[in-house]
């Protein structure tokens, strides 16, 4: 497959970008300044564009199976999630048939009926913009996907860092995964594992999924 990567750069981004490669498809990473890009690969290309211009994306777009979103906003601005979120629709409108792939936050998953992991005593008040952010950018997709738009947003877990493809992971939709010891973590290479399989092997369409041990 052909696949768009936004984010490539980043540590998420970065394990999608390598899993897509070994696993053979032809990767996309749009970027705003290709003098800036890591080392080049077999069947990777890199292209100029800009998230927040829907023509960029648009034009980048074409000819693509999947675009996969691991845009993120770092230190900056959070409220910069939705903007692209709006952006990206507007975009790939202009190119459908094509599906998006969003990286989505762990904020907006429950953790009991009704009470979502954000608005949980304890959330790290750090952190709390940028969950909401990933919130209110999920029910962008949510809202696209009533006008036909092709969307799946991915969760991680609680905690996601770099760490050991093992492929033994479970797949959850609306509540935040838990080991057997409360634990709820992923490694960024078994993220990046379920995401690929949810390109080649589409089984959440129109909604959103979690990923953890």
């Amino acid at each position: 497959m052909k696949i768009m990567l936004i984010g490539s750069s980043g540590m998420i981004g970065s394990r999608i970008m390598n899993e897509a490669l070994s696993r053979g498809h032809k990767v996309t990473s749009l970027v705003r300044d290709t003098t800036k890009t890591g080392e080049y690969k077999t069947n990777l290309e890199y292209v100029v564009g800009d998230i927040f211009n829907a023509e960029s994306l648009a034009e980048a777009a074409v000819d693509h199976d999947a675009v996969i979103s691991a845009y993120g906003p770092g230190t900056g601005d959070a409220s910069l999630i939705v903007k692209a979120a709006h952006s990206i629709v507007e975009g790939l409108t202009r190119v459908e048939p094509i599906r998006l792939i969003d990286i989505n936050g762990a904020g907006s998953l429950e953790v009991s009926p009704g009470l979502q992991l954000v608005d949980a005593p304890g959330f790290p008040e750090q952190w709390k913009g940028l969950a909401l952010a990933h919130r209110d950018a999920l029910e962008v997709f949510r809202k696209a996907g009533f006008a036909g738009f092709d969307w799946t947003a991915v969760s991680p877990s609680a905690i996601i860092e770099p760490g050991n493809r093992t492929g033994h992971f479970r797949l959850g939709t609306e509540e935040l995964l838990k080991d057997e010891k409360g634990d709820s973590r992923i490694s960024a290479e078994d993220f990046a594992m379920a995401i690929l399989d949810e390109i080649e092997k589409p089984k959440h369409k129109q909604q959103r999924f979690t990923v953890g041990y």
